[in-house]
């Protein structure tokens, strides 16, 4: 049987156990915050930087990892496994799907297949996790390729923010540009769309409303099929149980996995936002 390594990126931010339990290799995303590099899930966690960003009159503003850095790791699985898998965040957001495809250009020990998920935190989570009961199912890399690629085909990705100033000033606002400047109550409704991009779905009144209407997306989305979930939060842990507790109600599911947002992309998001991923079981 194949030994099949799995590679992913800091913004999945998987807990600890599940990443011991399944020997999977996280290549971080870094910061760049006030003249200081910081490592993103090494350096600083969530709860330090929604603490320190609270408090910071600058934002700072993040970086790929360089080809250099997977090909290092790629190095070091190649004496062990006979294959890598790489779920990694969407490339409409981040290089570093390309800075990976980089490192498997100078890289020939061992087959690699980097999955472009379109998608990162809670939506890359549960790709990583499909990918890893995969792995210990005994698939082969072809195989778990293939069922990556097609959870990537039924993911859906929403999210609300606070603020879009986050968004803005990183230059991720994308198709969320239309909102920017509107009044502090309006919250819009954000989601990846199908190039990975940041993009604007409505907007609504209220922080409840917007829980609401993610919750109301969801169950479009599932149209009476199983699913499988995540959601995620900026320093917004009551509000985004809320939101999984309501989900779990309505939805054909698997218990939901709550994911903290990374620095990285908390940087971009800001405080307070929160969001769903969710995927149709196939064949169910």
């Amino acid at each position: 049987m194949n030994k099949i390594a799995i590679v992913t990126d800091s913004t999945a931010y998987l807990p600890k156990t599940f990443i011991e339990s399944h020997n999977i290799r996280v290549v971080p995303l870094k910061l760049h915050w006030d003249g200081i590099t910081l490592v993103d899930g090494v350096d600083i966690t969530p709860v330090q930087f929604y603490e320190r960003l609270e408090k910071s009159s600058t934002i700072p503003t993040t970086s790929q990892p360089s080809a250099g850095d997977f090909l290092q790791v790629f190095k070091k699985l190649a004496n062990i496994y006979d294959g890598i898998v790489a779920p990694l965040i969407s490339s409409g957001i981040s290089g570093t799907v390309d800075s990976a495809q980089a490192a498997v250009s100078m890289f020939s020990e061992i087959p690699v297949e980097i999955i472009d998920t379109h998608s990162t935190s809670g939506g890359l989570g549960l790709v990583v996790t499909a990918v890893a009961q995969a792995v210990s199912d005994g698939k082969s890399l072809k195989e778990i390729k293939q069922l990556a690629e097609d959870i990537v085909k039924r993911l859906n990705l929403f999210f609300v923010v606070d603020t879009l100033k986050y968004l803005h000033k990183g230059g991720r606002i994308g198709g969320a540009s239309r909102y920017f400047g509107t009044v502090l109550s309006i919250k819009p409704i954000l989601y990846l769309n199908e190039e990975g991009k940041i993009d604007a779905l409505e907007k609504v009144r209220t922080k409840r409303k917007a829980i609401e209407r993610l919750i109301q997306l969801a169950v479009e989305k599932a149209d009476g099929k199983p699913v499988n979930v995540g959601v995620m939060h900026a320093n917004a842990l009551e509000e985004v149980k809320d939101l999984r507790d309501q989900l779990l109600k309505q939805l054909d599911c698997l218990p939901i996995e709550i994911y903290a947002i990374s620095p990285t992309i908390g940087t971009h998001v800001g405080p307070g936002s929160i969001g769903l991923a969710i995927y149709t079981l196939k064949g169910k």
